[in-house]
């Protein structure tokens, strides 16, 4: 029931809520309502909604045309919004600029610490071992592995994959990407399918994850370490280091 009168007070809007009652009255939808008086969906959905629907109009035929204004709604919005967030991004982009060699070596440093092999107590690693599937982060090692003289024949990739992806694809892929010698490609590493599992890495974007082994890297490993170490050092002087994982 609609609210007492005497409970109501002047608003400017009170004549545009009196005409859309009475074109909702008349048969029209939201939408005819909304382009006549040049007013908002929601304002009109407050305004009529005690009102009957009208005949000729079913419930389901409403909630199809709700559903239908609603998503051509989000969608305008999510445009707005990637726009903006693709602006943020260009934004944070050009804050960072180019990157100096010692740029280089803490990124590279960081994300090997984040993704690289490194030792255990039960087993004990004497060589650099990075694999990832972002062609991005590849790059990015391949640079870091540039800046710290290592030389790019001394680099072996290895392409692992789901047996049930393109293996070939995926190589050629990389290959690319690393525009390194196809002579420096291992045998690829496949992954046993599980038709029981979901996957969701499936389809023509996906080209496994690439492991770059360099020869006789151990000095490198411990530089590696050596940068972690300076980089999550504790400013405060408190719990500065960081386990030796060669030992």
């Amino acid at each position: 029931m609609p609210p007492p009168g005497w409970t109501r007070r002047p608003n400017a809007k009170d004549d545009l809520r009196d005409k859309a009652r009475q074109l909702r009255a008349e048969g029209l939808n939201y939408d005819q309502i909304t382009a006549r008086l040049g007013v908002s969906k929601s304002s009109v959905s407050l305004w009529v909604r005690d009102l009957p629907i009208p005949p000729g109009l079913s419930y389901e035929e409403n909630r199809r045309r709700s559903a239908e204004g609603a998503r051509r709604y989000w969608e305008e919005e999510r445009k707005v919004l990637q726009a903006h967030q693709a602006n943020e991004r260009i934004a944070a982009a050009a804050e960072i600029g180019e990157l100096t060699p010692r740029e280089i070596l803490i990124a590279g440093a960081v994300a090997y610490w984040c993704e690289g092999a490194k030792s255990k107590p039960h087993r004990q690693l004497y060589c650099v071992v990075f694999m990832n599937s972002d062609p991005g982060l590849i790059r990015l090692f391949l640079r870091f592995l540039d800046t710290a003289g290592i030389s790019r024949s001394d680099l072996v990739f290895t392409v692992c994959i789901h047996e049930s992806g393109d293996v070939a694809a995926a190589e050629q892929f990389w290959l690319d990407v690393t525009e390194a010698n196809s002579e420096q490609f291992n045998k690829p590493s496949l992954k046993r399918h599980n038709p029981k599992t979901t996957r969701k890495n499936v389809g023509e974007d996906y080209h496994g994850c690439l492991r770059i082994g360099v020869h006789q890297s151990s000095a490198l490993l411990r530089q590696i370490e050596g940068w972690a170490q300076a980089i999550m050092a504790d400013p405060t002087g408190h719990e500065g280091q960081i386990s030796n994982p060669l030992s």
